[in-house]
């Protein structure tokens, strides 16, 4: 099937951003969501496990029920999802070129959001050596291969990772009777919050803090992997690795195109309104940051969906928006920050930042060199940390004194 030429509003990603953002504008404007995969729900349709839903439905749910759900509301509202359509540039105008079964083609919007999600970091990106044999999935890999396809990839796998996704690949595992020998984590505590981590003592699984995986063995399969932690190196037989999270944004449209990428979050550049650079385009979503909850997103698509809303009729100055105020990080312990500027309308309530590492200070924010908050905190890296919105334009500074 091949997309329309034409419509008031193209939605990249059919994930909870972008089908919360679908439902709030369908019943107003012609939208089109647009994915790459053949099912819409994005990262949640993998999960057969809780909890999802309660922000949006009240109550809890499967994810893969969670994203029928979100795609059935889209759809009731008027939104047409074209699945197997492949975004392969973006142009301004806007307007962008896909890929589909029908060939390539163009489509033109009044406006674009961009709601791309994330993806883990892959085996080659943590730098990990030895051979390459089968056996060594991501978690959203080892989600489709068990929930989508019924299969089991491996008896006894290594986890190397802490982030609630890690959990989640006990749980997958779990369902498919796979039971995994060890979970690993370079740092000196696990990166999610407790109770999670007593999570895989409850399973029988061994969980080595300050430890690396070093190599993966093993010819046509994994077979074993090196590890050194503690107690030195090691030799653990395994018939598969699980390399979960470390996520990055799915931005790779971003290049070459008229949307700025900052390079501290790895997603776009975008201000209160959710605007990018060209301010046709928005985005919403796991793009913007390395990573949300679902939930997190889908209310994140509907905040941004409303500015998008008040664009299209006339209440927001995209053609020509207000002179961008910079939100500025002071501090090497400081990640990122979204969004990155202000500039006139909020239609996100919040700035939210991450640390690289474990810290404990005083984290203050400055408006035009008057200090607007003050707080203790005490946080590890991905651990959502919010400041309210500052109510004035200005230029913002975000510091951290430990």
């Amino acid at each position: 099937m091949k997309p329309p030429a034409e419509v008031d509003v193209l939605i990249i990603g059919a994930g909870p951003a972008g089908l919360a953002a679908a439902t709030e504008l369908a019943g107003h404007w012609n939208v089109l969501v647009v994915d790459r995969e053949g099912a819409p729900g994005g990262i949640p349709r993998h999960c057969g496990h809780y909890p999802f839903g309660m922000r949006e439905f009240h109550r809890l749910m499967r994810g893969s029920d969670y994203a029928k759900a979100l795609a059935e509301r889209a759809e009731a509202a008027g939104a047409q999802l074209a699945l197997n359509v492949n975004v392969i540039a973006l142009h301004s105008g806007p307007s962008v070129t896909v890929t589909a079964d029908g060939g390539v083609s163009t489509i033109t919007a009044r406006r674009v959001l961009l709601a791309t999600g994330v993806r883990e970091s892959s085996r080659a990106q943590r730098l990990i050596g030895g051979t390459k044999p089968g056996g060594i999935l991501s978690t959203g890999a080892l989600q489709g291969l068990v929930y989508l396809e019924g299969g089991r990839p491996f008896h006894h796998p290594i986890i190397l990772g802490t982030e609630l996704v890690s959990f989640s690949a006990i749980m997958t595992c779990a369902h498919a009777g796979i039971h995994p020998v060890a979970m690993i984590e370079p740092n000196m505590a696990p990166t999610a919050r407790w109770p999670v981590p007593l999570y895989p003592r409850l399973k029988g699984i061994p969980l080595h803090l300050s430890t690396r995986l070093l190599a993966i063995e093993g010819r046509d399969r994994v077979e074993g992997v090196v590890i050194e932690g503690p107690a030195g190196k090691q030799h653990v037989e395994t018939d598969g690795v699980i390399i979960s999270g470390g996520f990055r944004p799915e931005a790779t449209l971003l290049a070459n195109g008229p949307v700025a990428r900052d390079p501290a979050s790895g997603g776009p550049i975008i201000d209160a309104m959710g605007r990018c650079s060209d301010p046709k385009y928005y985005a919403a979503g796991n793009m913007l940051r390395p990573v949300e909850t679902a939930g997190w997103c889908w209310a994140e698509g509907q905040a941004v969906a409303r500015a998008i809303f008040a664009d299209l009729k006339g209440n927001a100055p995209a053609q020509h928006p207000p002179q961008r105020q910079p939100v500025t990080l002071s501090g090497d312990e400081l990640s990122w920050v979204v969004p990155q500027f202000l500039s006139g309308d909020r239609a996100l309530d919040h700035l939210q930042l991450r640390v690289n590492q474990p810290v404990k200070g005083r984290l203050s924010m400055r408006v035009n060199g008057r200090e607007v908050v003050s707080r203790r905190i005490r946080s590890r890296p991905e651990r959502r940390i919010l400041l309210p919105m500052p109510s004035q334009d200005g230029a913002v500074t975000i510091a951290l004194e430990q």
